[in-house]
């Protein structure tokens, strides 16, 4: 399960959560759907949580501290899923023969301490928030649009604003949750993932993604701690967001 428990000196904290490995195969008719809809891929994640929660309930993800990332290798016609979880997870419902090898579940815990420098990887969704235009008010539009970033720069941009210098509070003051750790950004590595999306009824998902690597110092246990259990940014529930370090 995964909890957030400060221990007595403030400049620590205390990670605990189920990781599952899933290595698939990608010919798999299975397990090739999920490649191409991003909402078969969130079914395939969340069918391991039945029973936990209602059905049906909106909310079943988050309860259940559900966060994923995958990686793709077409040479080897091989998918890794990493699926982090508050409670622990039951593969029986994904097909035998989609499986390369048995799913590996590991519990991770690990303390985190002020100072602390760790590896990290990252799959987050870096977009921007555009104002509504010229006229909305008119048509009864007040909200604006979600823009996704499109260019390795735009990505690190957006990830260095949410890291946290000490002493620097948990929420910026223009609003951005930040993550309880700080970086160089010179260092940081960025690669531009393929976009997802999906056919039918979700044919307006649309989901930017990019790939961040490189190396954090702890500057706020809590919060790294509350990053690593929440996730960062959005499409948490297609893939985004995980951060995982080591």
């Amino acid at each position: 399960m995964t909890t957030t428990a400060p221990l007595p000196s403030s400049a620590t904290a205390r990670f605990i959560a189920t990781h599952t490995v899933l290595s698939l195969d990608t010919r798999h008719p299975f397990v090739a759907k999920s490649l191409v809809d991003a909402q078969d891929m969130h079914r395939t994640v969340m069918s391991g949580f039945r029973g936990w929660v209602e059905d049906g309930d909106p909310t079943a993800r988050s309860q259940m501290g559900v966060l994923s990332t995958w990686a793709v290798d077409l040479k080897e016609n091989a998918l890794v899923l990493v699926v982090q979880s508050r409670v622990p997870g039951d593969w029986s419902r994904i097909p035998r023969a989609a499986l390369t090898a048995r799913p590996h579940t590991l519990t991770v815990d690990h303390t985190f301490r002020a100072g602390q420098t760790v590896a990290f990887r990252t799959v987050v969704n870096p977009i921007r928030n555009r104002p509504p235009g010229r006229g909305a008010e008119a048509t009864g539009r007040t909200r604006g649009s979600r823009v996704a970033h499109t260019t390795p720069h735009q990505a690190k941009s957006w990830f260095v604003r949410r890291l946290q210098q000490p002493g620097e509070p948990r929420v910026a003051p223009d609003g951005v949750a930040r993550i309880g750790a700080s970086a160089d950004p010179d260092t940081l590595g960025v690669r531009m993932l393929p976009t997802v999306s999906s056919p039918g009824p979700h044919r307006q998902l649309r989901v930017a993604r990019a790939e961040i690597r490189g190396e954090l110092t702890v500057t706020d246990p809590g919060t790294l701690v509350d990053t690593l259990a929440k996730g960062v940014g959005h499409a948490r529930a297609y893939g985004c967001g995980l951060l995982l370090t080591r």
